[in-house]
């Protein structure tokens, strides 16, 4: 089967940055039409810095890296500082992009792109907050019948909020840009926290990374290292979760996941509740369903396949 076209909207944090890894340790499966990026865990300019440090620790520098929205749609920027560290990437000492940004934004970017592909053929792999991709679906209404399927990491049912009680933080950062995306009709496959919270980093799969004996296999330990503290001071739990990097490896073996076809909506004015995914696991309304809700992963499955094919790079 020739290798399946992607676009990553990522805004790296580590856990995007071995997402990112991923997918380029995978050419045979995954074609990398382009990274963009989008402000979240770290303001817009650090965001596009880092996914082009990492398009040159992976050896491919030749992947076009465009930058997009720098604010949520109706609201002020969060971040998160707290989790990953000043540039967003802290851990491994990584040499700054030689290679350029590019000069169309991230929005044109998409829209131009689905629309000069072949209708259904590109799916688009969310890992951060979804500003960029909602604004491509407001300012060209026609592209959501042209992608294939939108795969993301964000949001919680069992496993609620990280960012708040009840919200994820992706989710949270830009709820408007989310409840767009949701109500899109665009086929959608989400990985919550529900998911991520059990793929997590022991010190065995740490060591794995390690012992690769490459750039990418270090830089992957110390990302994941720095990454974990937090985590396992929050959550007392023997690893740290790695969750963007199950949007892509759901494109490379769905069958390590497993969930339900339901309704998830999106909280946009509570104060308790702003950026909860209202997910009605139990079928318990009569709203129709609109994303496939993942609920469990096979953590050995997956570190094994995130470990081989980081080997590759």
């Amino acid at each position: 089967m020739p290798a399946r076209d992607i676009i990553i909207d990522t805004d790296p944090g580590q856990d995007d940055a071995v997402a990112i890894m991923l997918a380029l340790g995978s050419p045979d499966a995954l074609s990398v039409l382009g990274i963009t990026c989008v402000a979240g865990n770290v303001p817009l300019p650090l965001t596009s810095r880092n996914a082009r440090m990492v398009c040159e620790l992976a050896g491919h520098p030749e992947v076009p890296v465009y930058a997009g929205c720098a604010a949520p749609l109706a609201r002020p920027l969060v971040t998160a500082e707290h989790v990953h560290g000043r540039t967003g990437l802290d851990g491994p000492d990584l040499p700054e992009p030689t290679m350029p940004l590019q000069d169309k934004d991230a929005v044109s970017f998409l829209i131009d792109t689905l629309r000069d592909r072949p209708a259904g053929t590109v799916t688009l792999c969310p890992l951060g907050p979804l500003t960029n991709i909602a604004t491509a679906l407001t300012r060209a209404p026609d592209i959501a019948d042209r992608i294939a399927e939108i795969v993301l990491m964000g949001g919680a049912y069992f496993e609620v909020g990280n960012i708040t009680p009840a919200a994820e933080f992706n989710i949270y950062v830009d709820p408007e840009a989310a409840a767009i995306v949701f109500r899109s009709g665009v086929p959608l496959t989400v990985m919550p926290l529900d998911v991520t919270h059990k793929a997590l980093v022991t010190a065995p799969r740490n060591n794995a990374f390690r012992a690769l004996g490459t750039p990418v296999g270090l830089a992957t330990a110390q990302m994941t290292d720095f990454f974990e503290r937090f985590d396992k001071a929050k959550y007392g739990s023997e690893g740290a979760p790695l969750h963007d990097p199950c949007v892509i490896a759901y494109l490379l073996e769905p069958s390590l996941f497993s969930g339900r076809h339901i309704n998830v909506e999106i909280e946009t004015t509570s104060e308790l509740t702003l950026g909860m995914t209202v997910a009605d696991w139990w079928g318990v309304t009569d709203r129709a369903p609109n994303a496939t809700f993942m609920g469990d992963v096979d953590a050995d499955g997956f570190f094994a396949l995130l470990t081989e094919r980081l080997g590759r790079l």
